[in-house]
Order: structure tokens, then sequence, then C-alpha cells
């Protein structure tokens, strides 16, 4: 089941991108956590938030190793447990206290802690889907192979919408849509859903580009979501501006490690969360964000490779809904803080702050390392 042996066949070249992507991680976190920013040339490096990231990432790469040596093909023997668990931990949210209003986190009082439940809930949809898939390819054009599919991925997809969280509930969509591809589901199904995606990203970039008044749209669009979801869609929202003001102040080469006056002011909301793109861009400027762009394209370009050299059908499935699952994630935090797409708080994978972000990451990593090690074996 896990195998130490397999470890020295993994993709070496993923490993020192995950490592420099954690660092600027430790950046971010170090310069906009400080407790005096008056004082922040002074402050240790090590605040009490890098010291709480820095425990996650080395549980987080414990995690990876786990999953990169553990044989992704014993998962077909466990889907039905792991998604029952994630549906009871999607559900068991509705039971506890709200925090921040929401039902997101279940807080651990005995680490001082809290764990989100819907970030670990999209790997377990992709591997439930991988396994559902496979074991049905000879009958993707039933109608029941359809609606099972679409069972698996709406059950999840409304619990988290319900804690409300629209954002992390709509990355299940372009995942969905990539593995009903990959798996050769009815080809009216992919192509409704592709134009359905299409119409929704254009009206998106009408509203952004000020084509369509934001405001002319809330009769309509209030019917089928919450007036303040609807709220995000505007383009000129304080922290869409705020995000985009602090990318501009960086200019090419940025103000420099913990010299934002903009962002270290705190003008920019969450900036080490949710807005650690636009942070970064402020103190490290243009070239800072080339080369971080550069990382994830690395990043992405290796994990794809994984589903070109996967040995069975199970295994690209499974890599490429995790591909997608981390594309999706770095392509809708981007866009959304360089004001291409509504703020909606997905995470930045590995650079954003946030424990049960970091581990679900690393364990999507760690699976895809599990698939390239055993392309070989039959």
């Amino acid at each position: 089941m896990w195998n130490y042996r397999s470890l020295s066949r993994i993709d070496l070249r993923a490993i020192p991108i995950i490592l420099i992507l954690m660092l600027i991680s430790l950046l971010v976190i170090s310069s906009h956590s400080l407790q005096n920013v008056a004082d922040s040339l002074d402050e240790s490096f090590l605040t009490p938030l890098v010291k709480v990231q820095i425990r996650w990432f080395l549980i987080g790469w414990g995690v990876f190793f786990l999953c990169a040596g553990f044989d992704y093909n014993k998962l077909r023997e466990w889907t039905w447990i792991l998604y029952v668990l994630m549906i009871a931990s999607l559900v068991g949210l509705y039971f506890t206290d709200s925090i921040q209003r929401v039902n997101r986190w279940y807080r651990i009082p005995f680490i001082n802690t809290s764990l989100q439940p819907s970030e670990a809930a999209k790997l377990v949809v992709v591997i439930a889907l991988s396994w559902f898939l496979e074991r049905r390819k000879l009958r993707m054009y039933d109608w029941n192979t359809v609606l099972s599919a679409a069972v698996i991925v709406g059950i999840p997809f409304i619990l988290i919408l319900k804690q409300p969280d629209l954002g992390t509930a709509l990355v299940l969509f372009p995942i969905s849509l990539v593995m009903f591809y990959f798996g050769n589901l009815h080809p009216l199904v992919v192509k409704g859903m592709i134009c359905l995606a299409a119409c929704a990203v254009l009206i998106i970039t009408l509203i952004f580009l000020g084509i369509i008044p934001h405001e002319q749209l809330r009769p309509y669009a209030t019917q089928f979501i919450k007036s303040y979801q609807f709220d995000r869609l505007d383009p000129n929202t304080h922290h869409q501006k705020a995000a985009i003001m602090a990318i501009s102040l960086g200019g090419i080469t940025g103000t420099g490690w913990r010299k934002s006056e903009f962002t270290g002011g705190g003008w920019l909301p969450t900036p080490y969360t949710d807005s650690v793109f636009p942070a970064f861009g402020e103190e490290f400027g243009f070239l800072g964000l080339i080369f971080l762009l550069s990382l994830f394209y690395a990043l992405l370009y290796f994990s794809f490779q994984v589903t070109a050299v996967a040995k069975d059908h199970f295994g690209r499935l499974l890599s490429a809904g995790i591909t997608i699952y981390l594309t999706m994630h770095i392509v809708v935090n981007i866009g959304m803080m360089s004001g291409l797409f509504p703020i909606t708080g997905v995470p930045l994978v590995l650079v954003s702050y946030g424990g049960t972000s970091i581990l679900a990451t690393m364990a999507a990593l760690g699976l895809l390392q599990s698939v390239y090690s055993r392309r070989f074996m039959f």
C-alpha cells in the first residue's frame, strides 16, 4: 500500500518549486502580520502567524510524502468511505457555532486552530469522480451514468453553497467539466456545461468592462443568488480597487520587502490570505509577479505531464482532476485580484495563509506524484 521505494521515482522538478512558493508565502505573511508596522524593519521574521504557517508546511510535507508513497490504485477501495466522511463533515458544520457568521470551519480548541472541510471536499470529489467514471467507462452515454455523476458533484456543491461559500462551490464546476471530458461522458452534457460556463464568463466580463451596468442585472440575478453575493460582481468595490492599486503601486521592481505603504497601511483587505497576490506585487513589483506566475506555470506544466504519462484510466482521470483543481485556484485567485473576476474568497495555493488549504494542496500534489512514480508499473 505504501512503499518508500516509489519516492525515488517522483518528479523531483516539482520539489524546489513548492519550496520557493512556500518561501514567498512566509515573506508575505511576515511582512503583513506585524504587531507594529512602523517598526517593521526591527521586527523578527518569525511572527506568530509565520510560525503557524511553518507548522502547517511541515505537516503538509508529511502528507505529501505519505500520499506520494501511497499506491493511488488503493483509492478505489476507499472512495466511498472518503466520500461519506466528506459529506458528513460538511453536514456537521450546520450543527456547530458559526465563525464570522458563516458555517465553514470546525474550531479545534486543543490546538487553537480551525479546519475547513470544503477544501478537502474538492479533492475527494476528484477521487470519487475518477473512480465512478472509470467503472462506467463502457456506459458513458447512458443517462443513468450522467445522473449519478451529477449527484456525486451536486451533493457537496449544494452543501458548500449553503455555508455559504459560493467561490469554493463554483470551483467544482470546472473540475467536473474537465473530468467529464476526459471520461468521455455524454457529449451533450459536456457541450452544455461548456456553453453554460462560456455564458457566465461572458456576462461577468461584460460587467467588469462596464458594458453591462452592474445594478441593471440585480432584479434578475437576485432571483438565483443572494444580494450580498451579487454585490461581489460589482467591479468598483473597495477590495477590487485596493487590489489593483496595490499591484500598480509596485511598479516594475516593487517597493521592497516590508516597505509597502498602501498594503502595509491596512488599505488592502486580507493581505496574507485572499489578497496575497497584490500584497506580494506591491513589494516585489511586476518582475516579482512574473517570477511567481512562472513558478505556477512550471508547477501546472509538470502536473499536466502526469496526466500524459499515467498508465491507466483511473490515473489519468485522477491526475487531470487534481491538475484542474490546482489550476482553478490559481486562475481564479489571480483573476479576481487583477480585476477580471469577482472576489469570492478562493485561496492562492501554497501562498495564502491557511492550514486546511495547505494540507489539501500537498495531498493533491502527493497523489500526482503517486501516479507519476507508478507510470511504468504494470
